[in-house]
């Protein structure tokens, strides 16, 4: 089962008048919208201009290696900076006035084999789980905790922390109304190799040291795989809530759970609740693909869309944004190339569609789609081959 995070590119030979093929050619000035793409079978990371009016994606610069078997790429909020994971190590890179990445000096040295990194929304924290060949009590997996800022390279070690499971996927939220960020972890095994199918909660302070809530671990849905933290409230408003998906993998098909963070004094959550970050379960568990490896919603928090790797698929769902529950969209899903890792979605100009990226990791090509901003149906797809081979890591602004 893979545990990679997904990418999306487009050959610079395959110009054609298609909303989702590469435009050949680079900026002189940076893009509005910009992509940047992972390959596993290169170990390199590739930029585009994304055109926000079409979707047309345009070659930047020459690929620039990683760290070796590259997982997931994360932009800073300022669109400046960007870091990669990497399977033993995390690299930095500066963006140019065109868009392009360039490695900065420095990056950290991971001690043990990385799953996955998330960093909070203002760019304080970058938060990694890793494994060690044999977890154990002499030698537990990690959840790593640097501490950064927009606009910087540089990654100081803020703590550490020995874990008792096998995680397998994590996600971030800070609580606009009390400033409180709070880091997920989905488990699915515990140090003697029994299954724990279960959602760690853990408070982040200012220094960055994680602590536990009192009621945490909670049981999922069996292997959970991945998950997803979305705050529904638009800004400034108080008509929303904080809801955590987690994607999981049964024996024959997989799962999508919905949980309600207690972030708010309300009828359904106490102030000892929203002291102690309960999470309530919100719903019925939603049938799914196989191995449901990763999530994203769309920018107003409206949509969740999932990539099944095991099926082959996408998944979309509404998202009541009162409530966090889940309604299957029209299409249900629609197909992707082989094995699914990882997806991005960025809106278009004018605010009225957004285009989603799927990359495939197996048949080394990319899905796209264009998505209603007001409807969340999935039109238009198309195929585009992936010449650098293994797209495994995406991150568009």
């Amino acid at each position: 089962m893979s545990k990679k995070t997904g990418g999306v590119v487009a050959l610079l030979g395959m110009c054609a008048l298609s909303l989702f093929l590469v435009n050949c050619g680079s900026s002189s000035s940076r893009p509005a919208g910009l992509l940047y793409v992972l390959s596993q079978a290169e170990d390199d990371v590739s930029s585009f201009a994304l055109d926000l009016s079409s979707g047309n994606l345009s070659f930047i610069n020459a690929s620039v290696t990683t760290g070796g078997l590259p997982l997931s790429i994360s932009l800073d909020p300022t669109g400046a900076t960007a870091f990669v994971l990497n399977q033993g190590s995390i690299t930095g890179y500066t963006i140019g006035s065109d868009g392009g990445l360039s490695p900065s000096s420095g990056g950290v040295t991971l001690g043990q084999t990385a799953l996955a990194m998330t960093r909070d929304a203002a760019g304080a924290f970058l938060f990694v789980i890793s494994v060690p060949p044999v977890p154990s009590l002499a030698d537990p997996p990690l959840i790593s905790v640097f501490t950064t800022s927009p606009g910087s390279t540089t990654l100081t070690p803020a703590s550490t922390l020995a874990l008792t499971k096998v995680p397998t996927a994590l996600s971030v939220i800070t609580v606009s109304s009390s400033s409180k960020t709070i880091l997920f972890v989905t488990n699915n095994k515990d140090l003697q190799s029994n299954n724990d199918n279960s959602i760690s909660v853990y408070d982040v302070d200012s220094t960055g040291t994680l602590t536990e809530s009192l009621a945490s671990p909670y049981v999922t849905q069996v292997n959970p795989v991945s998950v997803l933290a979305v705050n529904t409230n638009p800004a400034g408003q108080a008509t929303g809530g904080f809801f955590t998906y987690v994607g999981n993998q049964g024996a024959t098909a997989g799962g999508l759970s919905a949980f309600q963070l207690c972030a708010i004094v309300n009828a359904t959550c106490s102030q000892q609740d929203v002291d102690n970050d309960l999470l309530l379960p919100v719903g019925a568990t939603q049938s799914i693909g196989q191995n449901p490896v990763a999530m994203v919603v769309d920018p107003n928090n409206t949509f969740l869309f999932v990539a099944c790797e095991g099926s082959n698929a996408v998944h979309g769902f509404r998202i009541t944004t009162s409530t966090g529950g889940l309604t299957v969209l029209s299409p249900a899903t629609q197909p992707t190339g082989s094995m699914p890792v990882a997806m991005a979605i960025r809106s278009n100009k004018d605010l009225t569609a957004e285009f989603l990226y799927v990359s495939n990791n197996l048949s080394s090509n990319i899905t796209g789609f264009s998505v209603g901003a007001t409807t969340g149906a999935m039109s238009n797809p198309i195929t585009v081959t992936f010449t650098p081979g293994a797209p495994a890591g995406m991150a568009a602004r």
